[in-house]
């Protein structure tokens, strides 16, 4: 009964991880390519226009 219970705790748990986990890896690699353009345009004449 008890491997029943944690069964299905991890069966509902389960969705939530991967969820979390998307997440974090999607804010990571948003970032990391975030301050990688910053550094590639540093010197671009563009940024000016930016508003």
């Amino acid at each position: 009964m008890a491997g029943a219970v944690i069964l299905v705790l991890v069966l509902l748990a389960f969705p939530i991880l991967v969820g979390i986990g998307t997440v974090v890896i999607a804010a990571i690699l948003g970032e990391s390519l975030h301050r990688d353009a910053r550094v590639r345009n540093e010197t671009s004449e563009l940024l000016e226009l930016n508003t």
